[in-house]
C-alpha cells in the first residue's frame, strides 16, 4: 500500500492514528457525559458540543498561521500534541457528580475543552499540509487523492477502537460497583434529585423499575432512591473519565510516533525560503498574482459547500447519539466479555471508521479503475456526489422515523411502551453506511484538493482555512438539539437532508469552473 508513495506517509499516518483514537474516546461519549455529568438538557448540551467542535477547527486557522509565522510546521505540531494530552488530564480528574458547584466543574471541563480544541488546532492541520507537500514532488503528484484517502483511513482505525474503549471502561467501572448499564437512568436520577418524589408520576414509575435492574451481582435491592441517584451517577460519570485517562495514553503513542519519524517529513520552511529567494519577472510575478486570487476564491467556494456537509456529518455525536440512546434497542448489542460489556449508544460511534476503513480500498479501487479507461471523475465533481449521498443517508433516516413519536412524547410512556417502541439497532448501521460513502468522497479528497489548489506559500493557512470552514458548520450543531426535541423526527432530519441536497446542486454547477482552476 505504500511502496509508491512518499516515506513519510507511513509515519505521519500512524501518528495521526494514535491522536485520532484518543480524540474519538472522547468524542464517542462527550454529549452524555456532559449531560450525565451536569444534568443539562440536550439542547443546552448542545451549545457546549457546538462551541467546543466549532473551536477545535477554528483553531486550526490560528495553528495553521503559527506554523507559518514561525516556519516552524514540525515543532507546531509537537507542541500540539503535549498541549491535547494536558486537555485530557484536566476533564479526566475524577469529580463527584452531582457536582457540589455546578458553575465551576463546568467551566473546568469547558476550560479542558478548550485546551484539548487548542492542541489540536496546532496539530491537524499542520499535519495536513505536511502530507500534501509530500505530494507536490513530480513522482507522487498523481498520487495525492489516493495518499490522502490513506492518510484517512488510518485515523478511522484509531476511531474504530476508541468507542469500545470509552464504553467498556465505564461499564466496567459500574459492574465493580455492582450496577448495570441503562442509557435512560442519568436523565432520571437527576430528575428526582432536582424534584423528589413530586417527579412526573410516569417517569418516577419508570425510575424505580430501572433502578431495581441497575443493582447486580447480590448486592441489596433499593430502599433509598436519593442515595441509589447520588451513587449511580457518581459512578457513571466516573467511568467516563477513566475513559478520558485512556485518550491520554493514545496521545503519548501518537508523541512517540511522531518523534521518532520526523525526520522523515518535509519541511515547509525550507521550501518557502527557496520560493523567496527565486527571481521572476514581473510579468511572472502578475501572473501569479491572478493565479493566487483564482485559487482562493476557487477554495472558498468549496469551503462554502462543506460547511452544509459537517454541519450534518457531525450530528453523529449529537443527536443520532441521543437518537441512538431513546429509539434503538441497545439490548441487542450487549456484548459479555467477562469482565465487562459493551452496551450504549456510543457504540455506534465505531460504526462509521469501521467502514470508512472497509470500504476506502473498494472505493480508491474505484477511482483507479476509472482513472486507468480515463472516466475518473474530478475531485469537484466527487465532493458533489459525496453531497448527494449524504441526501441519502438523511432521507433515509428519515423513512425509519416516520412512525416514532417525538422526543417529548417519550417522558410520558412507561417502560414497557418505551421499549416496544425501540427499532433494531440496523437503522444506524444502514445510517452511517450510507453517511460514510459520502464523507469517502467529500472529507480525504477535499484535503486532497485543499493541498493541491493552494498557492505555495500559503498551505498551512488554506488548510486552517478549510478546517475554519469546517467549524462553521460545527458551530451550526446545535440546531440539531432544537429540532430533535422541538419538531417531529422525520422533520429533523428532513432539514439535514434538504441542506445536504442544496449544497449537491451547487456544487454540481461549479465543477466546470473549480476543474478549470484545478488545472
Amino acid at each position: 500500500m505504500f511502496k509508491t508513495h512518499p516515506k513519510g506517509l507511513i509515519g505521519a499516518a500512524l501518528s495521526n492514528m494514535g491522536e485520532r483514537f484518543g480524540f474519538y474516546i472522547m468524542m464517542a461519549i462527550l454529549t452524555l457525559f456532559i449531560s450525565s455529568k451536569f444534568g443539562l438538557d440536550e439542547k443546552t448540551t448542545g451549545y457546549i458540543y457546538s462551541a467546543f467542535y466549532a473551536l477545535i477547527y477554528i483553531l486550526a486557522l490560528v495553528g495553521g498561521l503559527i506554523a507559518d509565522k514561525t516556519r516552524n510546521y514540525k515543532g507546531t505540531i509537537l507542541t500540539g500534541i503535549v498541549i491535547m494530552a494536558l486537555g485530557y488530564l484536566i476533564i479526566a480528574i475524577p469529580t463527584p457528580t452531582p457536582v457540589p458547584n455546578q458553575t465551576l466543574y463546568l467551566l473546568l471541563t469547558c476550560f479542558g475543552l478548550l485546551v484539548i480544541a487548542f492542541g489540536n488546532g496546532l496539530f491537524k492541520g499542520n499535519l495536513q499540509a505536511l502530507v500534501g507537500q509530500m505530494y507536490d514532488h513530480p513522482e507522487y503528484t498523481k498520487k495525492r487523492d489516493t495518499g490522502f484517502q490513506i492518510f484517512y483511513m488510518f485515523i478511522n482505525i484509531g476511531g474504530f477502537f476508541a468507542p469500545f474503549i470509552a464504553v467498556g471502561l465505564r461499564n466496567w467501572w459500574l459492574s465493580v460497583n455492582n450496577f448495570d448499564y441503562n442509557a435512560a437512568l442519568p436523565e432520571l436520577c437527576h430528575q428526582y434529585l432536582a424534584q423528589g418524589a413530586s417527579m412526573d408520576a410516569t417517569n418516577l414509575t419508570n425510575l424505580q423499575t430501572y433502578a431495581q435492574q441497575a443493582v447486580i451481582n447480590g448486592a441489596s435491592p433499593v430502599a433509598d432512591l436519593n442515595l441509589f441517584c447520588t451513587q449511580y451517577l457518581d459512578v457513571f460519570n466516573r467511568g467516563f473519565q477513566y475513559a478520558f485517562m485512556a485518550a491520554i495514553g493514545a496521545m503519548l503513542i501518537s508523541l512517540a510516533i511522531y518523534a521518532f519519524n520526523k525526520n522523515k517529513f518535509p519541511d515547509p520552511a525550507q521550501k518557502k525560503a527557496a520560493g523567496k529567494a527565486a527571481k521572476a519577472t514581473r510579468e511572472e510575478i502578475q501572473m501569479s498574482a491572478t493565479e493566487i486570487r483564482q485559487r482562493i476564491w476557487a477554495l472558498f467556494a468549496v469551503f462554502g459547500i462543506v460547511i452544509f456537509f459537517w454541519f450534518s456529518f457531525h450530528q453523529n455525536g449529537y443527536s443520532l447519539t441521543y437518537f441512538a440512546r431513546d429509539y434503538i434497542n441497545l439490548d441487542i448489542i450487549d456484548i459479555n466479555l467477562g469482565i465487562t460489556h459493551l452496551k450504549g449508544a456510543e457504540l455506534f460511534q465505531c460504526v462509521n471508521p469501521f467502514f470508512v476503513v472497509l470500504l476506502s480500498p473498494a472505493v480508491m479501487w474505484l477511482f483507479g479503475a476509472l482513472g486507468r479507461r480515463g472516466k475518473e471523475p474530478s475531485t469537484p465533481m466527487k465532493i458533489g456526489i459525496g453531497m448527494g449521498i449524504a441526501t441519502l443517508a438523511y432521507v433515509f433516516l428519515l423513512a425509519c422515523s416516520m412512525a416514532l413519536p417525538g422526543k417529548d412524547a417519550l417522558a410520558g410512556m412507561s417502560s414497557d411502551a418505551l421499549t416496544a417502541m425501540r427499532i433494531t439497532p440496523m437503522v444506524m448501521v444502514g445510517m452511517y453506511f450510507i453517511l460514510t460513502v459520502a464523507e469517502l468522497f467529500i472529507s480525504p479528497l477535499g484535503l486532497s484538493f485543499v493541498s493541491k489548489v493552494a498557492p505555495p506559500h500559503l498551505q498551512g493557512l488554506m488548510q486552517g482555512c478549510w478546517l475554519a470552514a469546517t467549524a462553521i458548520g460545527n458551530s451550526l450543531l446545535f440546531i440539531g438539539g432544537i429540532l430533535y426535541t422541538s419538531v417531529p423526527l422525520w422533520a429533523c432530519w428532513l432539514v439535514f437532508a434538504v441542506a445536504c441536497g442544496l449544497s449537491m446542486l451547487v456544487m454540481l454547477s461549479m465543477v466546470k469552473w473549480l476543474e478549470k482552476v484545478a488545472g
